[in-house]
């Protein structure tokens, strides 16, 4: 395999940690099976601030996927960003615009492909109880989600761990709210690998087999906020649709010009 600097085009993902990537497997199987000139690399970066050593270590870096912690905290170093970036005020996406001569970097446009994702696998999950959902998390992953549900005019009630004039917190969550969100998403990364053995404090006894609860985390395949939720009969669904449609996307936002 070529070293990542002399392929023609360079792609990758920050974050950290970036214990498993699913992406990185799953673009430069993509790049071999097309014949393209392509890498997909994992750069695990502590600070944030290094973002700029990458992208001048590697001037063929043409796009970049974003995840924890830095969904948000990416946008002051963007010149630019899409409408759902600009509304959720979180992107997932970085398409590097270059000219087309000199290769010379000319904007650094943000995306935010989760909302794309997760909308599409909305109408998969509805029925004609489940017309408002909450979701567990208030970081870049539920404002995606939010935004996604908007879309389809259902309301969402937003949980966290601090108060606030939009969200409860999880000691507040009452029977009658459970009865009322028939679609529960985890947008957390609680129970994520490697520890999943951690799930929400969620009053999962009050679920029922009308409930839907959508874990946005693919690895593991079955969290535990899936198991607790099984166990009292509410249906269950992992993230690994939705991550597989935003990386279709993603794909779409890089090769716009080039492919």
């Amino acid at each position: 395999m070529k070293s990542p600097q002399a392929c023609k085009y360079l792609y990758g993902l920050i974050g950290y940690p970036l214990v498993h990537s699913f992406s990185r497997d799953y673009f430069n199987q993509k790049f071999i099976a097309e014949d393209i000139d392509a890498q997909y690399l994992n750069f695990e970066i502590e600070d944030l601030g290094l973002l700029m050593e990458v992208i001048a270590e590697y001037p063929n870096l043409n796009g970049l996927n974003v995840t924890a912690p830095y969904k948000e905290a990416v946008i002051p170093y963007l010149d630019s960003l899409d409408d759902d970036a600009r509304e959720i005020g979180a992107v997932n996406v970085i398409r590097f615009i270059r000219d087309k001569k000199t290769g010379e970097l000319q904007e650094l446009r943000g995306y935010n492909s989760d909302v794309v994702g997760f909308g599409k696998t909305i109408e998969g999950i509805l029925t004609p109880l489940r017309t408002s959902a909450m979701v567990l998390g208030t970081g870049g992953a539920a404002k995606a989600v939010s935004a996604a549900f908007s879309k389809y005019d259902i309301p969402v009630q937003l949980v966290s761990r601090r108060k606030s004039e939009r969200t409860l917190v999880y000691e507040e969550i009452t029977k009658a709210m459970v009865a009322e969100y028939k679609i529960i998403v985890n947008a957390t990364p609680v129970g994520k690998y490697p520890h999943e053995d951690q799930y929400p404090d969620f009053p999962y006894r009050f679920l029922t087999k009308d409930h839907i609860c959508y874990d946005l985390i693919y690895n593991p395949e079955e969290t535990m906020f899936m198991k607790n939720s099984a166990k009292y009969g509410a249906e269950t669904k992992n993230g690994i649709e939705m991550l597989l449609l935003q990386a279709f996307d993603s794909y779409e936002i890089w090769t716009q010009d080039i492919m």
